[in-house]
């Protein structure tokens, strides 16, 4: 089986860095941004399984970036896992599009594992 690609979009770059061990260490191919203003072209080249994203970054509220992933036909079917230290699972919709799951932080890493999995495990790609 193909290693899967996973995008993770998060300003904190310790949270980043964790975040990258951790897949990495269960064989994921993991790219990391801090910022939003590449984030459609990555996605395109990279082409993620699965994308985890902070909705607070500092150039772009990650909600418009969700929003244009998923109006995007050649984007919409990549699974976004939403994290944010300031917002619930009630308010991370951008124009009534809404990510596939969320989580908050501080987040447990067998938690987010296990959301990882459900997000491949239901999707086509």
């Amino acid at each position: 089986m193909a290693k899967k690609n996973i995008l993770v979009i998060e300003d904190n770059h310790a949270i980043l860095d964790v975040i990258t061990l951790i897949l990495e260490s269960e064989a994921f191919n993991v790219a990391g941004l801090n910022k939003g203003a590449e984030f459609i072209n990555h996605v395109k080249d990279f082409q993620p399984n699965v994308i985890i994203m902070d909705i607070m970054l500092p150039d772009v509220d990650g909600r418009i970036l969700l929003k244009e992933l998923k109006e995007n036909n050649l984007t919409a079917h990549i699974p976004v896992l939403m994290i944010s230290a300031r917002y619930n699972s009630s308010n991370y919709m951008m124009d009534g599009i809404a990510a596939d799951d969320f989580m908050a932080k501080p987040f447990n890493i067998d938690e987010l594992m296990d959301k990882i999995y459900a997000l491949l495990k239901n999707s086509s790609n």
